[in-house]
Formats: C-alpha cells, structure tokens, sequence
C-alpha cells in the first residue's frame, strides 16, 4: 500500500500535537493561546490549497473551496481542542484527513463541482467550560446565548473568553449557518473502542451516536472543626457526595446501555483540618437509548435526594448540557458505505458510544461518520494511536466518497 497520503495526515497531526499548554502532555482547551496557535496552523494548511479561511464568532475556523458548479458544501471536519493529557488524534483527525484528501485530488489535479468546507470546531470536549459542543451548536444554530455566562474554574466567561480570543460575544448569532448551505456533513474521527481492531478493519460506519447529558450536583452540608464536632453530629458533605457517588455507580451497572462518569469534584473549604461543608461534582451520563438515560437520571435523582436527607444535608443539580441520540442520516451513509467499499474494505457497520460534532450538526444539515481503527481502543489517553496505514485508509475512503458524491435530489 502507498502510505503517502497516511504519512502527511500523521506529520500534520503531530504538529498540531506540539501546540499544548503543558510540555510534557497534550492539553488544547477551548479559546486559549493554545487553540489560537491551532487554528493559524490549520488555516496555513487549509490556505495552502486554495481554501478561503475564516474564523467566525465562536472560534471555528473554517476553510471554503469554491465547487464549478454547485455553491452549496459538502462539510468535513472535527474538532480542534482536547482533554487534559490528552491524545493526538481525537478531533484533528477529523480536520487533518480531509485537508490531507483535498491535498491529494488537487495535486491529481481533480475539481469538484460541488463545494468544500473543513472546520475545525472550537469546543467539543466540553473541558474547559460546564457547556460542551459549543463551535458545533452554534453553527448549527442551536446554542443558547445564555450559556456564555458559564464560567470555568478560574472564574472566566465564555464570553470574556470569547472576547480575548478577538471576538465579539454579542455576534455569536452570525456564526450560525443555513441548512441550504450544506449538501450534508462527513466526521472523520477515530473509533475510541475496540470494535474494528477485533474486525482487523481500519474504518468502519457509524450508524448512530449515543445521547448524553451533563450535570454539575452540589451537596450542601456544614463545614466544622476536624477536632471538635463528634462523629455523629456532623453533617460531612463530601461523606454524603462519596454515598452518591457510589450510588450512581450502581445505578448505571444496573442497566445494559448506561454509563455515568463522575470526572470532576471539588470540596470546600478545602483544607485538611474542616469537615468539608460544600461539595461539587460533575456527572456525564449517556445511552444508546434517550428514554433509558432519562430513567436512570431519575433514579439517581431520587437516590441523591434520599441520601442527603437521611443525613440531613441539602443537594442541587444542574443540567449543564444535554443532547439526544441522532441517527446518521441513511441517504448520506450509504454513499459513504459505498466508498469503504470502492476502496476496498469489508464494510462494517457500528453506533458511537462518545459524543461527536455531528450530533450538533445533525439539527442543520444530514450527517455521517467514518469510524478510523485505533490501537486497543484507547483514546482520551497519551496512548491513544493510529497506524499510518489505518491513516492511509481515511483518506483513501474520503477520495472516494468526493469523487462520487451525488447531492441529494431534494437539494437540501
């Protein structure tokens, strides 16, 4: 196999990999220096096609090129920033394979007729802020304003974020896009899952992407003297969050298709001497099935309220964010099913238990995913990998899919 084109997609990547915030880990949040550093990498790639680039009010960056025929887009693209000591490769794969295809058919000397866009969505991970998907929905139309307000852990907004990153929140509407903008949008992303390496295939289709929703739960109870306030007149709050934190545990364990994460706490006062009187924590709860994660939401609901009041303690939660299961639209994945093909793969179909950009996107323009093999599964981890043939295969299925690519009759 010619791995020339796996070869740049690894190269770029592994530039991007070098933009961090720490030396000796890969971290890239969300509208920092970092992710400004990002995207002028990018748009320098995406300009060295011929892409026109802009960056638009939430911090996408995106690069167009004109087709001969057809002013509407076909859409490719992921997202930029990352997780804290992150991996290489979820998100940039998605903006680095289509840029390294784009590379490739105009080098072959190949013109669409439709146009292309590449994006590089600016917050999908949903570190930094309380919100996630934020670049995503908001070309989508779908973000609410008032979530600008949100504020991370150094007490910094959205929309004062924003404004350090040279943008106006109050035109955080002009980053929305129509859906006669778009013939559709194709998500290049590892596979985060050990499915395809068990199928010895490098890509694979995704049917659907799990929903998932967000919460940040604080129990409130009274902090005290570590010396004076006898065992059985305290009202420990971090004792009640480590209950209901365990709680959740078994609550998901008791469903097939639930998983809860608990990734975040936080005490207060904080200091080793007080019984912690404030605890904070988050939860990330998702499913395959809208309906069953609403159920299990209302259990742990129920348990985190019986707990507190057994110990006479108080609880808030909040729903940060939330986003219902999408089904990848059939028209546009049987053209990319049909490009795993030409290329001359097995043609394996399976649903993503992550998040993705395209569950935003699926409220403004059909969506698809290709599934890339990564090493045991791993991703969110400094070990997640590729291999420069799996890279190849990428590409190879997006060449594929672009020179084929039929709009779709409706013209939407």
């Amino acid at each position: 196999m010619n791995t020339g084109a796996g070869e740049q997609v690894l190269k770029y990547i592994e530039m991007l990999a070098q933009i961090s915030e720490e030396d000796d880990k890969l971290t890239r949040l969300s509208l920092t220096e970092q992710h400004r550093q990002a995207n002028a990498l990018v748009g320098k790639l995406m300009e060295s096609i011929g892409m026109q680039v802009r960056t638009d009010a939430i911090g996408n960056i995106t690069g167009r090129l004109q087709g001969s025929s057809d002013q509407r887009a076909l859409l490719l693209g992921s997202h930029l920033d990352s997780v804290r000591d992150a991996g290489k490769f979820d998100g940039p794969l998605g903006v680095i394979a289509p840029i390294v295809c784009m590379e490739s058919l105009k080098a072959e000397g190949i013109a669409l007729p439709y146009s292309i866009e590449i994006i590089g969505f600016c917050d999908e991970e949903g570190v930094r802020f309380p919100s996630t998907l934020l670049g995503s929905r908001a070309l989508a139309g779908t973000l609410d304003p008032a979530v600008l307000q949100e504020r991370d852990t150094d007490d910094i907004s959205i929309a004062s974020a924003l404004e350090s990153f040279g943008q106006n929140p109050t035109d955080i509407k002009t980053a929305q896009r129509k859906p006669d903008d778009f013939l559709g949008f194709v998500e290049v992303h590892i596979e985060q899952g050990p499915v395809l390496e068990k199928e010895n295939l490098p890509v694979g289709l995704v049917t659907a992407i799990s929903g998932a929703a967000r919460y940040t739960i604080t129990v409130t109870g009274m902090a005290g003297h570590a010396g004076t306030v006898p065992m059985g007149l305290r009202k420990d709050a971090l004792v009640a969050a480590s209950e209901c934190i365990v709680e959740i545990e078994q609550i998901c364990q008791s469903y097939n298709n639930v998983v809860g994460t608990v990734g975040t706490i936080q005490s207060m006062p904080g200091a080793g001497n007080v019984i912690p009187g404030q605890v904070e924590f988050s939860l990330d709860l998702r499913s395959s099935d809208d309906s069953t994660r609403t159920d299990a939401e209302q259990q742990i609901y129920q348990s985190i309220e019986a707990i507190t009041l057994k110990r006479q303690l108080t609880f808030d939660i909040q729903k940060t964010y939330e986003a219902a299961g999408v089904t990848c639209d059939q028209w546009l994945s049987n053209q990319l099913g049909s490009a795993i093909q030409n290329a001359g793969y097995s043609l394996c179909a399976l649903p993503s238990g992550a998040g993705h950009d395209a569950m935003a996107i699926a409220d403004l323009t059909r969506v698809a995913m290709l599934f890339v093999r990564c090493t045991d599964g791993i991703s969110h981890h400094p070990d997640e990998h590729i291999t420069v043939e799996d890279a190849e295969a990428a590409v190879q299925v997006l060449k594929h899919l672009l020179v084929k690519f039929q709009p779709h009759a409706d013209k939407s």
